[in-house]
């Protein structure tokens, strides 16, 4: 059996504003300047305390936290809200359905939260195609491939016959650090040559061409 890992934010979910709105808050929420926007989408995908650690390298450790805290709590009430943005990529979901009647096991391996992840896959009416879901809650950052390891025990799946699915070189590393099929997309927040650089195998340039690429 085939199993196809995604990665979430920059993959099959466009958080982009989402994200910077919840960091920018949770800055302000540790009285810290925010942070610039380019530099925030460039580490989406990391855990969420790692990311801050980049960020605000300068902050005390307990400003660190809070910037944590504040992004939590400011995704939290969007959520609540109902201002909460996380549109799916052009083609994902149809992708999503014909890799399962393809005969694909799907998963997903992400710096989100389980909560947040659930409510996302779930809002999109996507969330019984996958079966399994690991996140930054229950293991170490990207590139730590501890979170594709699990996925693949869920499925029951070798590395031969896996594909790592992301938009940043964290997924591609990840999937290299245990030689596990890479395959990057270019509408995300790294480069295309960032994530051949990386070593994916290739870079879809659309939801169909990943389709094709998959087989």
């Amino acid at each position: 059996m085939r199993l196809a890992v995604f990665d979430c934010d920059g993959t099959l979910v466009d958080g982009q504003a989402s994200i910077c709105e919840a960091m920018d808050r949770g800055f302000a929420s540790a009285g810290l300047p925010p942070p610039d926007h380019h530099l925030v989408r460039r580490i989406v995908g990391l855990s969420l305390p790692q990311a801050v650690r980049i960020l605000a390298p300068g902050a005390a450790a307990s400003d660190q936290v809070q910037v944590v805290e504040g992004y939590k709590q400011a995704f939290r009430d969007s959520r609540t809200e109902g201002r909460l943005e996380e549109p799916m990529f052009d083609g994902i979901a149809e992708l999503i359905v014909q890799l399962r009647e393809r005969g694909w096991l799907l998963a997903v391996a992400t710096g989100k939260s389980d909560r947040g992840l659930e409510s996302c896959l779930a809002g999109h009416g996507v969330i019984d195609h996958f079966i399994s879901l690991q996140t930054a809650d229950r293991h170490p950052s990207k590139p730590h491939p501890a979170m594709l390891e699990a996925a693949m025990a869920d499925a029951a799946a070798m590395p031969r016959d896996t594909v790592m699915i992301g938009d940043t070189s964290f997924d591609i590393d990840m999937a290299r650090a245990i030689n596990v099929r890479a395959i990057g997309v270019d509408w995300g927040y790294h480069t295309s040559a960032e994530l051949t650089a990386a070593g994916a195998q290739a870079v879809a340039t659309s939801a169909q061409n990943l389709g094709e690429l998959l087989g």
